[in-house]
Protein backbone atom coordinates (compact mmCIF):
# COMPACT_ATOMS: atom_id res chain seq x y z
CA UNK A 1 0.00 0.00 0.00
CA UNK A 2 1.33 3.41 -0.92
CA UNK A 3 1.62 6.01 1.88
CA UNK A 4 -1.45 8.15 2.34
CA UNK A 5 -0.49 11.72 1.46
CA UNK A 6 -2.65 14.58 2.58
CA UNK A 7 -1.50 18.12 1.98
CA UNK A 8 -2.98 20.45 4.56
CA UNK A 9 -2.46 24.14 3.93
CA UNK A 10 -1.85 26.89 6.44
CA UNK A 11 -5.06 28.25 7.90
CA UNK A 12 -5.19 31.61 9.61
CA UNK A 13 -6.69 30.67 12.94
CA UNK A 14 -5.03 32.85 15.55
CA UNK A 15 -5.48 32.68 19.29
CA UNK A 16 -3.85 35.31 21.49
CA UNK A 17 -2.86 38.93 21.28
CA UNK A 18 0.15 41.19 20.73
CA UNK A 19 3.59 39.57 20.73
CA UNK A 20 2.46 36.12 21.81
CA UNK A 21 0.15 34.31 19.41
CA UNK A 22 -0.94 30.73 18.90
CA UNK A 23 -1.48 30.10 15.19
CA UNK A 24 -3.44 26.96 14.30
CA UNK A 25 -2.00 25.30 11.20
CA UNK A 26 -3.71 21.87 11.29
CA UNK A 27 -6.94 20.50 12.75
CA UNK A 28 -9.94 18.30 11.99
CA UNK A 29 -8.34 14.91 11.34
CA UNK A 30 -9.23 11.96 13.58
CA UNK A 31 -5.69 11.61 14.87
CA UNK A 32 -4.32 12.08 18.36
CA UNK A 33 -0.80 13.50 18.11
CA UNK A 34 1.59 12.93 21.01
CA UNK A 35 4.97 12.77 19.28
CA UNK A 36 6.84 15.86 18.06
CA UNK A 37 10.45 16.40 17.03
CA UNK A 38 12.16 19.41 15.45
CA UNK A 39 15.73 18.66 14.28
CA UNK A 40 16.07 22.06 12.57
CA UNK A 41 14.24 25.37 12.31
CA UNK A 42 12.56 24.25 9.09
CA UNK A 43 11.89 20.54 9.74
CA UNK A 44 9.13 19.25 12.04
CA UNK A 45 8.03 15.64 12.46
CA UNK A 46 4.85 14.49 14.24
CA UNK A 47 3.46 11.05 15.10
CA UNK A 48 0.15 9.80 16.39
CA UNK A 49 -2.69 7.30 16.27
CA UNK A 50 -3.95 5.25 13.29
CA UNK A 51 -0.38 4.65 12.16
CA UNK A 52 0.08 8.25 11.07
CA UNK A 53 3.25 10.32 10.77
CA UNK A 54 3.52 13.90 9.47
CA UNK A 55 6.42 16.02 8.27
CA UNK A 56 6.88 19.71 7.58
CA UNK A 57 9.86 21.19 5.74
CA UNK A 58 8.69 24.81 5.88
CA UNK A 59 8.94 25.49 9.59
CA UNK A 60 5.61 23.94 10.55
CA UNK A 61 3.42 25.96 8.18
CA UNK A 62 2.23 22.93 6.17
CA UNK A 63 2.42 19.20 6.82
CA UNK A 64 2.43 16.07 4.68
CA UNK A 65 0.69 13.12 6.34
CA UNK A 66 1.81 9.53 5.79
CA UNK A 67 0.30 6.28 7.05
CA UNK A 68 3.02 3.74 7.86
CA UNK A 69 2.28 0.60 5.84
CA UNK A 70 1.18 -2.32 8.02
CA UNK A 71 0.67 -0.13 11.10
CA UNK A 72 -2.73 1.45 10.47
CA UNK A 73 -4.04 0.37 13.87
CA UNK A 74 -0.96 1.32 15.86
CA UNK A 75 -0.36 4.39 18.00
CA UNK A 76 3.01 6.13 17.59
CA UNK A 77 3.32 8.00 20.90
CA UNK A 78 6.84 9.37 20.35
CA UNK A 79 9.12 10.36 17.50
CA UNK A 80 12.77 11.42 17.40
CA UNK A 81 14.12 12.96 14.20
CA UNK A 82 17.68 13.74 13.09
CA UNK A 83 16.90 15.59 9.84
CA UNK A 84 14.29 15.69 7.07
CA UNK A 85 15.18 12.15 5.99
CA UNK A 86 15.87 10.30 9.23
CA UNK A 87 13.42 9.67 12.08
CA UNK A 88 12.48 7.01 14.63
CA UNK A 89 8.94 6.21 15.79
CA UNK A 90 7.69 4.12 18.69
CA UNK A 91 4.59 1.90 18.58
CA UNK A 92 3.64 1.61 22.20
CA UNK A 93 1.93 -1.65 23.16
CA UNK A 94 2.22 -5.38 22.60
CA UNK A 95 4.00 -6.07 20.39
CA UNK A 96 6.20 -3.06 21.09
CA UNK A 97 7.94 -1.82 17.95
CA UNK A 98 10.48 0.86 17.11
CA UNK A 99 10.77 1.80 13.42
CA UNK A 100 13.30 3.93 11.56
CA UNK A 101 13.18 5.74 8.23
CA UNK A 102 16.13 7.13 6.28
CA UNK A 103 14.19 8.21 3.18
CA UNK A 104 11.91 10.86 4.62
CA UNK A 105 9.14 8.49 5.69
CA UNK A 106 8.61 6.64 2.42
CA UNK A 107 9.70 3.35 3.98
CA UNK A 108 10.25 2.23 7.57
CA UNK A 109 12.50 -0.51 8.96
CA UNK A 110 11.70 -2.33 12.19
CA UNK A 111 14.72 -1.92 14.48
CA UNK A 112 13.22 -3.22 17.75
CA UNK A 113 10.47 -5.64 18.75
CA UNK A 114 9.30 -7.05 22.08
CA UNK A 115 6.29 -9.35 22.12
CA UNK A 116 6.12 -10.09 25.85
CA UNK A 117 2.71 -9.63 27.47
CA UNK A 118 2.45 -6.29 29.22
CA UNK A 119 4.99 -4.52 27.02
CA UNK A 120 4.12 -0.84 26.71
CA UNK A 121 6.68 1.72 25.57
CA UNK A 122 6.24 5.27 26.87
CA UNK A 123 8.97 7.64 25.66
CA UNK A 124 12.33 8.02 23.91
CA UNK A 125 15.17 10.49 24.05
CA UNK A 126 18.45 10.97 22.21
CA UNK A 127 21.72 12.76 22.87
CA UNK A 128 23.91 12.57 19.80
CA UNK A 129 24.11 8.93 18.69
CA UNK A 130 22.91 7.67 22.05
CA UNK A 131 19.24 6.87 22.60
CA UNK A 132 17.07 5.45 25.36
CA UNK A 133 13.50 4.16 25.44
CA UNK A 134 11.51 3.57 28.61
CA UNK A 135 8.49 1.35 29.17
CA UNK A 136 6.08 0.22 31.84
CA UNK A 137 7.35 -2.28 34.41
CA UNK A 138 8.13 -5.85 33.39
CA UNK A 139 8.41 -8.27 36.31
CA UNK A 140 8.24 -5.33 38.70
CA UNK A 141 11.18 -3.42 37.18
CA UNK A 142 11.45 -0.47 34.81
CA UNK A 143 11.82 -1.57 31.20
CA UNK A 144 14.59 0.25 29.35
CA UNK A 145 16.52 -0.24 26.11
CA UNK A 146 19.44 1.76 24.77
CA UNK A 147 21.01 2.53 21.39
CA UNK A 148 24.46 3.85 20.52
CA UNK A 149 23.99 4.08 16.73
CA UNK A 150 21.15 6.57 16.23
CA UNK A 151 18.51 3.92 16.75
CA UNK A 152 19.73 1.39 14.18
CA UNK A 153 19.81 -1.22 16.94
CA UNK A 154 18.53 -1.45 20.52
CA UNK A 155 19.66 -3.43 23.54
CA UNK A 156 17.39 -4.00 26.56
CA UNK A 157 19.24 -3.36 29.80
CA UNK A 158 18.71 -4.79 33.26
CA UNK A 159 17.53 -2.01 35.55
CA UNK A 160 17.58 -1.88 39.33
CA UNK A 161 14.54 0.35 39.54
CA UNK A 162 11.88 -1.61 41.42
CA UNK A 163 8.46 -0.13 40.77
CA UNK A 164 5.79 0.21 43.44
CA UNK A 165 2.28 -1.16 43.06
CA UNK A 166 0.30 1.07 40.72
CA UNK A 167 3.40 2.98 39.56
CA UNK A 168 4.22 3.22 35.85
CA UNK A 169 5.03 5.78 33.14
CA UNK A 170 2.75 7.94 31.01
CA UNK A 171 2.99 7.90 27.21
CA UNK A 172 1.40 11.34 27.04
CA UNK A 173 4.07 13.46 25.33
CA UNK A 174 7.28 11.46 25.01
CA UNK A 175 8.91 13.71 27.59
CA UNK A 176 9.17 11.76 30.84
CA UNK A 177 12.78 10.69 30.19
CA UNK A 178 15.86 12.77 29.38
CA UNK A 179 19.49 12.00 28.60
CA UNK A 180 21.91 14.45 30.20
CA UNK A 181 25.37 15.00 28.78
CA UNK A 182 26.88 13.65 25.57
CA UNK A 183 28.72 10.61 24.24
CA UNK A 184 29.72 8.15 26.97
CA UNK A 185 29.00 10.55 29.81
CA UNK A 186 25.21 10.50 29.52
CA UNK A 187 23.02 10.18 32.59
CA UNK A 188 19.37 9.19 32.56
CA UNK A 189 16.67 11.21 34.33
CA UNK A 190 13.05 10.05 34.31
CA UNK A 191 9.78 10.42 36.23
CA UNK A 192 6.91 8.04 36.98
CA UNK A 193 3.23 8.48 37.76
CA UNK A 194 0.11 6.62 38.79
CA UNK A 195 -0.57 5.62 42.38
CA UNK A 196 3.00 6.63 43.14
CA UNK A 197 5.07 9.35 41.47
CA UNK A 198 8.88 9.45 41.65
CA UNK A 199 12.01 10.88 40.04
CA UNK A 200 14.83 8.48 39.15
CA UNK A 201 18.33 9.96 38.92
CA UNK A 202 21.87 8.86 39.78
CA UNK A 203 20.67 5.59 41.27
CA UNK A 204 18.12 7.29 43.52
CA UNK A 205 14.32 7.10 43.44
CA UNK A 206 12.86 10.23 45.03
CA UNK A 207 9.18 10.65 45.90
CA UNK A 208 7.55 13.62 44.18
CA UNK A 209 5.20 15.91 46.10
CA UNK A 210 2.63 15.80 43.31
CA UNK A 211 -0.93 14.55 42.89
CA UNK A 212 -1.01 10.79 43.49
CA UNK A 213 -3.23 7.93 44.60
CA UNK A 214 -4.96 7.24 41.27
CA UNK A 215 -3.90 5.62 38.00
CA UNK A 216 -4.43 8.99 36.28
CA UNK A 217 -2.26 11.08 38.63
CA UNK A 218 1.39 12.02 38.89
CA UNK A 219 4.24 13.19 36.68
CA UNK A 220 3.71 13.12 32.91
CA UNK A 221 6.82 14.84 31.58
CA UNK A 222 9.73 17.13 32.29
CA UNK A 223 11.90 19.80 30.73
CA UNK A 224 15.54 20.57 31.43
CA UNK A 225 17.02 24.06 31.52
CA UNK A 226 19.88 24.60 29.07
CA UNK A 227 22.33 24.38 31.99
CA UNK A 228 21.08 20.81 32.70
CA UNK A 229 21.14 21.62 36.41
CA UNK A 230 17.50 22.55 36.88
CA UNK A 231 14.15 21.83 35.33
CA UNK A 232 10.40 21.48 35.62
CA UNK A 233 8.18 18.41 36.09
CA UNK A 234 4.56 18.60 34.96
CA UNK A 235 1.50 16.37 35.36
CA UNK A 236 -1.52 16.34 37.62
CA UNK A 237 -4.64 14.25 37.01
CA UNK A 238 -5.68 13.79 33.38
CA UNK A 239 -9.04 12.44 34.55
CA UNK A 240 -9.64 15.70 36.45
CA UNK A 241 -7.70 18.16 34.30
CA UNK A 242 -9.01 21.34 35.95
CA UNK A 243 -7.35 20.51 39.27
CA UNK A 244 -4.21 22.63 39.48
CA UNK A 245 -2.73 21.96 42.92
CA UNK A 246 0.43 19.82 43.09
CA UNK A 247 0.51 19.43 39.31
CA UNK A 248 3.92 21.00 38.70
CA UNK A 249 7.33 21.00 40.39
CA UNK A 250 10.52 22.98 39.93
CA UNK A 251 13.70 21.03 40.62
CA UNK A 252 17.45 21.46 40.77
CA UNK A 253 20.07 18.72 40.42
CA UNK A 254 23.19 20.49 41.67
CA UNK A 255 24.64 19.96 44.22
CA UNK A 256 21.78 17.60 45.16
CA UNK A 257 18.19 17.11 44.05
CA UNK A 258 15.81 19.69 45.48
CA UNK A 259 12.11 20.33 44.71
CA UNK A 260 10.14 23.58 44.92
CA UNK A 261 6.48 24.40 44.36
CA UNK A 262 5.49 27.32 42.08
CA UNK A 263 3.94 30.43 43.60
CA UNK A 264 1.13 30.56 41.02
CA UNK A 265 0.53 27.19 39.31
CA UNK A 266 -0.70 26.76 35.75
CA UNK A 267 -4.38 26.09 35.09
CA UNK A 268 -4.80 22.37 35.59
CA UNK A 269 -3.23 19.20 34.24
CA UNK A 270 -0.28 19.54 31.86
CA UNK A 271 1.42 16.87 29.76
CA UNK A 272 4.30 18.86 28.24
CA UNK A 273 6.57 21.75 29.19
CA UNK A 274 9.37 23.50 27.28
CA UNK A 275 11.86 26.26 28.04
CA UNK A 276 11.50 29.03 25.47
CA UNK A 277 14.42 30.94 26.97
CA UNK A 278 16.35 30.94 30.23
CA UNK A 279 13.34 32.35 32.11
CA UNK A 280 10.32 31.89 29.81
CA UNK A 281 8.55 28.53 29.98
CA UNK A 282 5.51 27.17 28.12
CA UNK A 283 3.30 24.32 29.34
CA UNK A 284 0.34 22.63 27.68
CA UNK A 285 -2.23 19.94 28.34
CA UNK A 286 -5.90 19.22 27.89
CA UNK A 287 -6.53 22.13 30.29
CA UNK A 288 -4.97 24.63 27.89
CA UNK A 289 -1.73 26.54 27.44
CA UNK A 290 0.09 28.48 30.17
CA UNK A 291 3.24 30.60 30.17
CA UNK A 292 5.70 31.66 32.84
CA UNK A 293 8.12 34.58 32.52
CA UNK A 294 10.07 33.85 35.71
CA UNK A 295 11.36 30.33 35.25
CA UNK A 296 8.16 28.56 36.31
CA UNK A 297 7.38 30.34 39.57
CA UNK A 298 4.26 32.11 38.29
CA UNK A 299 2.02 31.01 35.42
CA UNK A 300 -0.62 32.70 33.29
CA UNK A 301 -3.16 30.91 31.12
CA UNK A 302 -3.08 32.15 27.51
CA UNK A 303 -5.42 29.64 25.84
CA UNK A 304 -8.06 27.09 26.82
CA UNK A 305 -7.37 24.97 23.74
CA UNK A 306 -5.84 21.64 24.67
CA UNK A 307 -2.57 20.24 23.36
CA UNK A 308 -0.64 17.08 24.35
CA UNK A 309 2.94 17.91 23.35
CA UNK A 310 5.22 20.87 22.60
CA UNK A 311 8.72 21.33 21.15
CA UNK A 312 10.85 24.43 20.55
CA UNK A 313 12.60 25.18 17.27
CA UNK A 314 16.42 24.97 17.48
CA UNK A 315 16.72 28.65 16.57
CA UNK A 316 14.43 29.54 19.47
CA UNK A 317 12.03 31.61 17.37
CA UNK A 318 8.87 29.55 17.79
CA UNK A 319 7.31 26.47 19.40
CA UNK A 320 5.09 23.81 17.84
CA UNK A 321 2.28 22.19 19.83
CA UNK A 322 0.06 19.24 18.88
CA UNK A 323 -2.91 17.37 20.31
CA UNK A 324 -6.22 15.70 19.59
CA UNK A 325 -8.22 15.91 16.35
CA UNK A 326 -5.02 16.32 14.35
CA UNK A 327 -4.44 19.70 15.96
CA UNK A 328 -1.06 21.37 15.33
CA UNK A 329 -0.26 24.99 16.19
CA UNK A 330 2.71 27.34 16.22
CA UNK A 331 3.41 29.64 19.14
CA UNK A 332 5.38 32.78 18.34
CA UNK A 333 6.84 34.96 21.05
Amino acid sequence: MKPLLIICFFCFSIIGLSAQTIVMVEQGQKISIRGLSMPSASVVWASGSSGMVAKSVDGGNTFRWMRVEGYARRDFRDIEAFDSSTAIIMAIDTPAHILKTTDGGLTWKKVFEDTRPGMFLDAMDFSGNNGVVIGDPINGKTFMAVSSDKGDSWKPIETIDKMMDGEAFFASSGSNIKLLGTNRNTKTLFVSGGIQSRMFFNGEALSLPMQSGRNSTGANGLALHSNQKQGIIIGGDFANDKRSDSAILLFSLDPKVKFNQPVTPPAGYKSAVVYLSKSTVLSCGTSGVDISRDGGLNWKNISNIGFHVAVKSPDGKYTVMAGGNGRIAKFKY
